[in-house]
C-alpha cells in the first residue's frame, strides 16, 4: 500500500497531464501501480492539450517501434525449416502440454492453429487421430465456440465433440473457451517430443542435464 502522500502525488501529476510512464519514472514506481491510482482521475483543462500531445506522440513512437520490430523479424526469419518447426512444436508442448498423456490445451487460437499444423506436417499425425474437445463457461453459446475451433483446427466439430461446461461467467477473458488437442494412442509421440526437449536441454545446459541424469 502506498502512503496517502505518494497517492496524492500520483493523482496531482495525472491532473497536470503527466502520462503513466512519466509518473512511473518521476516517482520510481511500477507502471501497473501508477495505472491503478490514476484510474478515474480527470486531466485539468489547462493541461489537457499537453496530455493529448504526449499521448499521440506515444502512439506514433509505439507504431514506429512495431514497424521496426516487424522488419527485423522478417530479416531474422526468412521461412521456417522442418527442424525449426519441430523445435517450435516441442517448445509449445513443453510449456502447455500434459506431461503424462498427450494433451495440449490453450485459449489462444493462433497457438492451437500452429500446433495442429506442426502435428500434421512435421510429426505426420493422421488427422483422424487428432481429437478436439473444448471447455467453456456456462454463459457461452456452444455452437459459435464449436464453429470457431473447427475453423482454427481444420477439423469438423459437432454434436459428438466433447464439451466441458464450467459454472461461472468468463466471456470477457475466454471468448471461445479453451481448446484441447489430444492424440489417440499418443504415447510414442509424447516420448518423441520429450526426447526433443531433453536434447534441447543437453545442448543449452549440458551440466544441468548431466545432474538430472545422475539424480534420476
Amino acid at each position: 500500500m502506498l502512503s496517502k502522500l505518494v497517492v496524492n502525488k500520483i493523482k496531482n501529476l495525472r491532473k497536470k497531464g503527466r502520462s503513466i510512464p512519466e509518473i512511473s519514472h518521476l516517482l520510481n514506481l511500477p507502471k501497473s501501480t501508477v495505472s491503478r491510482y490514476v484510474d478515474g482521475v480527470e486531466i485539468l483543462p489547462q493541461y489537457y492539450s499537453r496530455w493529448l500531445e504526449r499521448r499521440n506522440a506515444s502512439k506514433i513512437i509505439s507504431a514506429r517501434q512495431w514497424e521496426q520490430a516487424s522488419k527485423k523479424s522478417q530479416r531474422l526469419i526468412d521461412g521456417l525449416t522442418a527442424k525449426e518447426l519441430l523445435l517450435i512444436g516441442a517448445s509449445l508442448y513443453w510449456g502447455e502440454g500434459n506431461k503424462k498423456d498427450f494433451s495440449f490445451s490453450n485459449t489462444d487460437s493462433e497457438m492451437i492453429r500452429i500446433f495442429v499444423h506442426i502435428l500434421r506436417n512435421i510429426f505426420h499425425v493422421n488427422p483422424e487421430d487428432i481429437v478436439i474437445s473444448i471447455r467453456i463457461y456456462e454463459d457461452l453459446d456452444a455452437a459459435p465456440c464449436l464453429r470457431h475451433w473447427s475453423k482454427v483446427t481444420g477439423i469438423s466439430l459437432g454434436a459428438k465433440t466433447s464439451i466441458n461446461v464450467l459454472i461461472g461467467k468468463k466471456v470477457g477473458k475466454l471468448k471461445y473457451g479453451m481448446c484441447r488437442v489430444r492424440i489417440r494412442k499418443g504415447g510414442v509421440l509424447l516420448k518423441n517430443i520429450f526426447s526433443v526437449i531433453q536434447r534441447i536441454q543437453q545442448i543449452i545446459s549440458p551440466r544441468s542435464s548431466t545432474d538430472r541424469t545422475a539424480h534420476s
